[in-house]
């Protein structure tokens, strides 16, 4: 053989080798999400992350909520290890921190800037003063409207609406024959869909999900009147098959023009200002979340973050991803490939100075404020023993409030009356905190 050939099958052989050990050696980290539009964008620009480090391989595991929900929960309590990130929210970290299940996020790196990161979003994602994860988005949630739908029928939106308003206002507006529904909210069934926003409407009503020695408060007058305008409001003016639809359904509803107004989280704002993605960001007008006997609760805070499970064995290259992921790089990433209304919101102060993101969201310092104003401390007209505006921040919660969601759908749906809902929903509720020895 040549020597010229032999030196070169010889180089060609180091490189293979060379190759199959950095492929052998990368890390390979398991992510598992919920199947939300700002969730898909992050999987489109992970490419970006994996280019940059190609020592680690992104595997995504994206569900729809409730079943994200599920998986992550069983994961964590098994300590099985599925998932080296995991996209859990304001109920879970703070809880999961606190037990010891999540690696405690310290050291990051200095260009991370933790202090840019709103500091409601940081002490959301904490326990004992240890940050837990990594906010990817925060919310509150505010009122969605068609400006021209409005001006048709001569009706102004106050910037401070009333439930009593918005129940006046749907009756004008839907227009079913058109496929126009006046109103559309969460009825599909869970703790974090249509009890969030069902929670808000008795907090607002001066209602409480447990009175401070824990006896269960769902068969109140508060939670009567609260849940009775609510399913009657949908039943009345939604669109059909309520039941069944999360924010993902609405907010194809409301983008497509079939909603004449929605109550939902802020995080849609971008999505309905986003031309490519929306048929009314022309039309789309936004005002606070509406309140009825007392403003306490009427909106809530919400942030879906990235933590790293303890039982990962990624850890490393698990925190590099997630630090990555919420960045102000990011961000740009975002804001080149989807425009700026589109980035993910509430995370950090230097998007709201941005100008380009002043002049793209008009909804921007609207949001931020509805952000740092609620209060997961005093969430509730009358004193609570729990913390959460629009959940219970104990663990029992995610299971009852589940069941609580499941008899309210049923009452949209007319499989029962909302007094049978409520009294199998207080009945839940009461043997769930008597098991767990909160009552005394």
């Amino acid at each position: 053989m040549k020597p010229a050939l032999k030196s070169a099958l010889k180089a060609a052989s180091a490189g293979a080798i060379a190759c199959f050990a950095l492929s052998a050696s990368a890390a390979t980290v398991t992510i598992a999400t919920l199947n939300n539009p700002d969730m898909i964008e992050l999987k489109k620009l992970s490419p970006a992350f994996e280019k940059a480090n190609p020592d680690i391989k992104l595997n995504w595991v994206i569900l729809e909520e409730n079943v994200l929900r599920q998986r992550a929960t069983t994961d964590i309590t098994t300590g099985s290890g599925q998932f080296d990130v995991m996209t859990i929210g304001a109920y879970e970290t703070p809880q999961w921190g606190k037990r010891g299940w999540l690696t405690p996020l310290t050291n990051l790196p200095a260009d991370y800037d933790l202090n840019d990161v709103v500091k409601t979003a940081r002490d959301g994602l904490s326990s004992g003063g240890q940050l837990y994860a990594l906010p990817f988005y925060v919310e509150s949630s505010m009122t969605y409207y068609r400006k021209d739908l409005f001006a048709a029928k001569g009706l102004k939106m106050p910037d401070q609406p009333t439930y009593e308003q918005i129940s006046q206002f749907a009756d004008k507006l839907t227009d079913k024959p058109n496929g126009i529904y006046g109103i559309c909210l969460r009825g599909k069934a869970g703790w974090g869909e249509n009890m969030a926003y069902g929670t808000t409407v008795v907090n607002t009503f001066g209602g409480r999900w447990f009175d401070e020695k824990w006896n269960a408060q769902l068969t109140s007058p508060e939670w009567k009147k609260a849940i009775s305008f609510y399913v009657d409001l949908l039943k009345k003016n939604g669109p059909p098959g309520a039941s069944s639809n999360g924010f993902n359904e609405n907010l194809t509803l409301m983008s497509s023009g079939k909603c004449a107004m929605w109550i939902d989280a802020t995080v849609a704002a971008g999505m309905l200002y986003n031309k490519q993605q929306s048929q009314i960001a022309d039309k789309v007008g936004f005002a606070a979340a509406p309140v009825a006997v007392t403003p306490k609760g009427s909106h809530w805070l919400w942030a879906w973050a990235l933590a790293i499970p303890k039982s990962s064995k990624q850890t490393d290259a698990a925190k590099k991803f997630i630090t990555w992921a919420t960045s102000k790089q990011y961000i740009e990433l975002v804001a080149k490939d989807e425009g700026w209304a589109s980035v993910p919101p509430g995370t950090r102060q230097s998007t709201y100075a941005r100008p380009e993101y002043k002049q793209a969201a008009p909804f921007g310092d609207f949001v931020l404020k509805a952000i740092e104003t609620a209060d997961p401390e005093h969430p509730t007209a009358k004193p609570v023993p729990y913390t959460g505006v629009q959940f219970v921040g104990i663990p029992e919660f995610q299971s009852f409030g589940t069941v609580v969601g499941q008899s309210i759908s049923g009452a949209i749906a007319g499989q029962m009356t909302v007094d049978q809902a409520l009294a199998a929903g207080q009945a839940t509720a009461d043997r769930a905190v008597k098991q767990a020895g909160y009552q005394k």
